[in-house]
């Protein structure tokens, strides 16, 4: 199917299938979107999607995730049990969701691979190695390695993921094992040094910065050297575990924070985070993949509410109500979603699933405040 997004700032863009076409192909019907800027959708580097529909649990501040990780095991048994009751299926389309009202078409998943990440999941997913950490993963060697279908794709650790002396010396222990290189993508790296700053500067390793992930766990954050490093970054918004909620929180928390300029910030969730990931590069022209959102506010002051359309490889996946043509033609199922007082229709079943992590999160709600 062809069709047309304009604006009333004069944007246009031509959906073809999967892709975006040519301007002034020829098209089935059109679609006037209002006032707002069509762009591509966000990129998120980091996310548990199967751990979205925890509540926020600790009493930070901690010196280290693994401090965090043995408490809450210890003192949070029952919120975990209650939370482990919901299918994993489920538990992984609210991560979607989540995703998805923040305006982001592509994520990288921080775990194993799931039969259901095809075609039809409503996200679009990064693949690359994944290791949990220096401490967690239970088969480090293995995960590090890869198999058939990653083993040269970017490998993505948690790594220096605390405030104390063994969060500081991770980044040399990681070096130690030979993947500190031009593959690794360190995530979180709050704990670094100036020693452990230019080994990954010098190794041409990229960062993963979750700011608010940060702040609740250790109330500090990724230190202001590593950005002043020149070192790649790209952003994300871990799981809702600990994060606060969509990728937009993660962009304008960032954005107070000073480390870095916009244009930065615009390539941490675009350009940087594809080419670091082995993805096309994410633009608007001829032939790139139609994974397109539309914000009804500028990206830096934006909230799922704002978020008027997002389209995943050309189909309507979330959006306002005006635009139920739109999942109509594209034989997309919907249902009714209220995001931030304002009704929205999603693909079907995320608002079903959403009503069932509700029910056993109610803390979850923050996200479609």
């Amino acid at each position: 199917m062809k069709f047309l997004l304009r604006t009333s700032l004069g944007e246009t863009i031509t959906i073809d299938g999967a892709k975006i076409g040519a301007s002034g192909a020829r098209v089935q019907f059109a679609v006037d979107l209002g006032h707002g800027h069509l762009r591509p959708g966000l990129i998120n580097a980091h996310d548990h999607l199967y751990r979205n529909h925890y509540p926020r649990l600790g009493s930070p501040p901690y010196r280290s995730a693994y401090e965090w990780a043995k408490d809450i095991h210890s003192r949070f048994a029952p919120q975990i049990e209650r939370a482990e009751a919901l299918e994993r299926g489920d538990a992984v389309l609210f991560g979607a969701l989540k995703n998805l009202i923040g305006g982001v078409t592509c994520v990288v998943h921080h775990d194993r691979w799931d039969a259901s990440f095809c075609n039809r999941f409503p996200l679009r997913l990064a693949r690359v190695r994944v290791a949990h950490s220096l401490r967690l993963e239970r088969n480090l060697t293995e995960a590090i390695a890869g198999d058939r279908l990653t083993r040269r794709l970017a490998l993505s650790i948690h790594l220096a993921e605390g405030t104390d002396r063994e969060a500081a010396d991770e980044v040399r222990e990681a070096g130690r094992k030979g993947i500190v290189n031009d593959q690794l993508i360190a995530v979180h790296a709050i704990g670094v040094d100036s020693q452990s700053i230019e080994l990954l500067r010098t190794a041409k390793a990229a960062v993963v910065w979750c700011p608010t992930s940060n702040n609740f766990l250790f109330g500090r954050t990724t230190p202001p050297a590593l950005f002043e490093a020149g070192i790649d970054v790209l952003l994300g918004t871990d799981s809702l575990l600990t994060g606060e909620g969509t990728l937009l929180d993660e962009l304008r928390q960032a954005r107070e924070t000073g480390y870095i300029d916009d244009e930065r910030l615009r390539h941490a969730v675009g350009t940087v985070a594809a080419r670091r990931l082995g993805l096309q590069e994410p633009t608007l022209a001829p032939d790139s993949a139609a994974d397109i959102v539309f914000l009804r506010r500028p990206l830096f002051e934006a909230h799922p509410r704002d978020v008027g359309l997002v389209l995943v490889r050309g189909k309507p996946r979330f959006g306002d109500v005006e635009f139920a043509d739109v999942f109509d033609r594209s034989a997309v199922p919907v249902e009714p979603l209220q995001v931030g007082g304002i009704p929205k229709l999603v693909a079907a079943p995320l608002a079903t699933v959403a009503a069932k992590v509700l029910e056993l999160s109610p803390e979850c709600t923050r996200i479609f405040q």
